[in-house]
């Protein structure tokens, strides 16, 4: 019924990496099953057989889905089924797209999709690390023209030790945590977080990846050969014109290495200048000439990404006359939006961030509900990036994958210098709006949020910095030249963009993107040496602006108070029902949480102002602590009996003020004293089966 082939990787520590293909989904160009543990990803890859015309680009789509049953788990909502995929899926999906793309062959254009799902789940076996060698895996077993192998692991320092693919518990204690994806022979992709280590730190936590990677793909060569698909599918060449082809490049070339000279700074300008040597071309045709539009397009876009690279490469100096080490002139101000908690205005070039910051309360902690995590987080940051940041007419459309992928890069650069509820009570939400873009928009979204929470008076350890490095390199000469800061041509038209995040300790975050067939260590390391002159001089920059985090939060910014409790007094804060608290709330115009922790209830108490959270912390004292005799309070009739009025004297907490307890002199009925709603004060006098008994007339004088 099947022919099942089979690859086992042993990963050196007891623990083995299991594929196999040929028994699931035998209908689609390649399938493969990777297993480690009980954590199991089923990958497809299919290729369209033919070409759509005109289609310049790699169509490649990658989809990473999770399966609740996977992990025994009902899927939330209403409908109980699995939908729209979450930020974890997309990032996974990224992380795969990033590491295929680049090996595809330039002029290979057919549709590609790639489908994992996660059909099995070892809540301690991540499935992000297995991924990418399963994507690879599913293209080794198919004929689709691809330039692999290539892998993807994790690797993370433990306790000193760097460990491959490690379990998901020990990452709560690792200070570096990288998923780099490679060839046999170059880094293709590197994204990870870090608490402040060295260039020399972490390019040791690649080389460690690198070397498992290399064990990895020699499985996938063999796994290919067991397949038989050693030969790929041929395929047509359909953009392509050797005579209109060369008509471009005499025509062009020169005039666009003439333009790049030019040093033009204003993006626009510069591309005006590149559509007029376009325009120069088109009309020198003639009217009524033959050749593709399409392919005129196509051709001239290559010459002028030639005629950049190679003026680079000659000149050392870039498009808008910068030199290879040179960073933007930057300004910032905070501050800027005076409603908000914290604010921050970031522009570097023609790059602009508008980052606001928010502080809210348990309450406004991120409840996540994925198949493998659920929990909660506190620390937010959201990326948006509109048309107008390009001067593009159009309407946005919902948040894209691109931004949720900054955002999260963003997000890791920063979060491990946010300190913990003892020092920061608040869940704090960043948002940057990118309001101009031309290259390197997720840095200024560091930049602008380090100064944004400074701002707003939280206290992180240390701002945090970032820049993207680019490369622009050509195999033929050995010539390469490392770009900082780039633009966003220079990203386009390059063959890396390597962004680096940290403070002036070390690196807190990085992402990696390789257009070209791998970097070489040696290229990396001279990357990382720039990367950080650049920091450091971007950090002097918002230093200037705010050294530190303010002393105090905004005037307008909720306080927040945290007092304890003991374990079993959880109860009568929250009342049957809520009822307790939900009326201190009220009465004291506060937002009030309780959580457990071991012994204890960590009650945290949110205001307006000081006069509010006293009000709600004498409540709880008192619902907490346990009266005693001879003490006196107000409190509330609340109901009345022939032989007494109840009274309220703790907020949910009633005692018996007999009838003989209420004047000195004898009443016939309560109510010739008191009625319901009456405040008055009282004196806890005893206690009776372990119901409180309360005296009004004690506290009245005593008639002769």
């Amino acid at each position: 019924m099947y022919n099942l082939i089979t690859k086992t990787i042993d990963l050196g520590d007891g623990r083995t990496i299991e594929i196999e293909s040929g028994k699931l989904a035998k209908q689609a160009d390649g399938s493969v099953v990777v297993k480690m543990g009980n954590t199991m990803l089923l990958c497809t890859v299919c290729a369209a057989k033919d070409i759509k015309p005109d289609v310049d680009f790699m169509p490649l789509t990658v989809e990473y889905k999770e399966k609740f049953a996977a992990a025994g788990r009902f899927p939330g909502g209403f409908l109980k089924r699995e939908g729209r995929a979450s930020d974890y899926e997309i990032l996974i999906s990224r992380l795969v797209d990033r590491a295929l793309r680049p090996l595809f062959p330039d002029n290979y254009h057919a549709e590609v999709f790639v489908t994992i799902n996660l059909i099995s789940a070892d809540v301690d076996i991540l499935p992000d690390a297995l991924a990418g060698l399963a994507a690879s895996a599913a293209l080794a077993v198919s004929d689709i023209p691809f330039n692999g192998p290539v892998s993807e692991v994790r690797v993370a320092r433990i306790d000193g030790k760097f460990i491959v693919n490690p379990l998901a518990s020990d990452l709560e204690v690792a200070d570096i945590d990288v998923i780099v994806a490679a060839t046999k022979e170059n880094i293709m992709m590197v994204e990870g977080e870090m608490s402040e280590v060295s260039e020399e730190e972490m390019l040791e936590a690649i080389k460690i990846a690198h070397d498992a990677i290399k064990q990895q793909c020699q499985a996938l060569e063999e796994l290919k050969v067991l397949a038989g698909k050693t030969v790929a599918r041929s395929y047509d060449d359909h953009l392509s014109d050797d005579v209109l082809q060369q008509k471009v490049h005499e025509f062009c070339y020169a005039k666009l290495y003439d333009v790049v000279n030019k040093g033009i700074t204003n993006k626009d300008l510069r591309s005006e200048a590149f559509k007029s040597v376009k325009k120069q071309f088109i009309e020198s045709l003639g009217e009524g000439h033959s050749f593709n539009g399409k392919l005129i397009d196509l051709f001239f876009h290559d010459e002028e990404k030639q005629a950049v690279r190679n003026y680079v490469l000659d000149t050392r100096k870039r498009l808008d006359g910068r030199g290879t080490e040179e960073i933007r002139p930057i300004w910032s101000e905070v501050d800027y939006l005076p409603a908000a908690h914290g604010s921050a205005v970031f522009t570097r070039g023609e790059t602009q961030s508008l980052t606001s910051v928010t502080l809210g309360t348990k309450l406004d902690e991120k409840i996540i509900d994925d198949v493998l995590f659920r929990g909660t987080e506190r620390f937010l940051l959201h990326y948006n990036f509109p048309p107008f940041a390009t001067g593009e007419a159009k309407s946005p459309r919902g948040l894209s994958r691109r931004e949720i992928g900054h955002g999260n890069l963003a997000h890791r650069a920063l979060k491990r210098m946010i300190p913990g509820p003892d020092v920061n009570p608040y869940v704090v939400r960043v948002v940057s709006d990118i309001l101009e873009s031309n290259g390197s928009s997720s840095m200024a979204t560091v930049c602008a949020g380090s100064l944004a929470l400074m701002d707003a008076g939280v206290k992180i350890e240390r701002p945090v910095t970032g820049i993207a490095m680019g490369m622009i390199s050509c195999t033929k000469t050995n010539r390469f030249a490392i770009l900082s800061d780039i633009l966003g041509e220079e990203d386009h038209l390059g063959d890396m963009d390597f962004k680096v995040c940290g403070t002036t300790k070390g690196i807190t975050a990085t992402q990696m993107d390789i257009k070209v067939d791998g970097l070489s260590f040696e290229t990396l390391r001279l990357a990382l040496e720039q990367a950080k002159k650049g920091r450091l001089h971007i950090m002097d920059k918002i230093c200037s602006t705010l050294p530190a985090p303010r002393e105090d939060y905004k005037p307008h910014t909720p306080r927040i108070v945290k007092m304890y409790i003991e374990k079993d007094q959880i109860g009568a804060v929250i009342g049957s029902g809520g009822k307790v608290i939900q009326d201190l709330q009220k009465r004291s115009d506060t937002i009030i949480t309780i959580k457990e922790l071991g012994n204890q209830g960590e009650v945290e108490i949110c205001g307006s102002n000081k006069a509010s959270i006293d009000m709600a912390i004498s409540f709880i004292k008192a619902l907490t602590t346990e009266p005693e005799i001879g003490e006196t309070f107000s409190g509330v009739v609340k109901n009345i009996q022939p032989f007494g009025a109840f009274v309220e004297f703790l907020p949910g907490v009633d005692g018996l003020c007999h009838i003989s307890e209420i004047e000195w002199k004898r009443l016939d009925k309560v109510e010739e004293v008191l009625k319901v709603g009456d405040k008055i004060d009282v004196k806890l006098i005893g206690f009776d089966k372990g119901k409180y008994k309360l005296s009004r007339k004690a506290l009245l004088p005593r008639p002769e």
